[in-house]
């Protein structure tokens, strides 16, 4: 399978979002979309007014990446809109995890499960077979601009290796400081979709960064 490139719009500007939706329409693979409440995480980002901007523009793939308190209030709202992947934190979503992931799926979602760095990556293999895609963060949710943490490397590797095992088919999607100098190793990890948003946003020719990081392996 070919490397997924999804750029975050966290990173995009926004006085020309539709401009950058359409960029990338042309360029990436998906396009991943941050929601924080200033609950879960320290921040808040933006809500369902741009989620509806960008799905009017959109002609990929979204992906929304909800750090949140309370994901499981979103999912019919994205559905609506179009939102084809959604993803959500273990942390947030506690024991009612494998419930959100089945009723993602119901709605015609994607369904996705994402862990900060400091959790065990091992506390996702219960969840092997009841989600599309785990999201590995590679910094810890709430901020733009972090540096890639190199513990990722190896948490990829060992979660590859549990779904291998188990004859699975969910992809590993790694999100936080991505670079066209930590690309390939991150590919070469196992990760299949990867997230980036100031590596292509501040570059000249986005276009050719995220050709660059598609075909970094």
């Amino acid at each position: 399978m070919q490397l997924q490139i999804a750029p975050s719009i966290l990173a995009a500007d926004f006085g020309a979002l539709a401009k950058d939706i359409e960029m990338l329409n042309s360029a990436a693979d998906i396009i991943h979309l941050d929601v924080m409440d200033g609950s879960f995480v320290p921040n808040i980002s933006f809500g369902f007014p741009v989620l509806k901007a960008v799905a009017g523009v959109a002609g990929i793939p979204m992906d929304a990446h909800f750090m949140v308190a309370h994901p499981e209030r979103w999912a019919e709202r994205c559905a609506s809109l179009g939102i084809g992947m959604f993803s959500f934190h273990l942390e947030a979503a506690g024991t009612g995890s494998a419930d959100l992931l089945q009723k993602l799926r119901s709605l015609g979602m994607k369904a996705g499960l994402v862990i900060n760095p400091d959790i065990p990556v091992s506390m996702l293999y219960p969840y092997i077979g009841k989600a599309d895609y785990f999201l590995l963060m590679s910094v810890f949710a709430g901020f733009g601009g972090q540096k890639f943490m190199e513990c990722t490397y190896e948490r990829i590797s060992m979660l590859k290796a549990e779904i291998t095992r188990r004859g699975d088919g969910a992809l590993i999607e790694v999100d936080g400081g991505i670079t066209l100098e930590n690309a390939a190793a991150v590919a070469g990890a196992g990760a299949d979709i990867l997230v980036a948003g100031s590596a292509v946003f501040r570059a000249a020719d986005p276009p050719a960064v995220i050709s660059a990081l598609r075909n970094c392996r």
